[in-house]
């Protein structure tokens, strides 16, 4: 890495989460491609859905520590 990379990451650091969250997003969206406008409008209609489930009382939530410590036991 750069020093000037390594100075920008340090400065980035130092930010609250969602400022820190907001830049990640916006540099990886930097580097992929467009994304397909049907793949898009599909997955809105899936997490709107998801969520309806979820206001209903239909959907099971699962803290990150659990998916985390599940994903890692692979």
């Amino acid at each position: 890495m750069t020093k000037k990379a390594e100075a920008i990451l340090k400065d980035a650091l130092a930010l609250d989460d969602s400022e820190r969250a907001d830049i990640a997003g916006r540099l990886l969206e930097s580097i992929e491609p467009p994304a397909d406008a049907g793949v898009e409008r599909a997955w809105r209609e899936e997490v709107r859905r998801r969520v309806a489930q979820i206001d209903a009382g239909e959907g099971r939530l699962i803290p990150w520590e659990e998916v985390r410590e599940q994903l890692f036991a692979r």
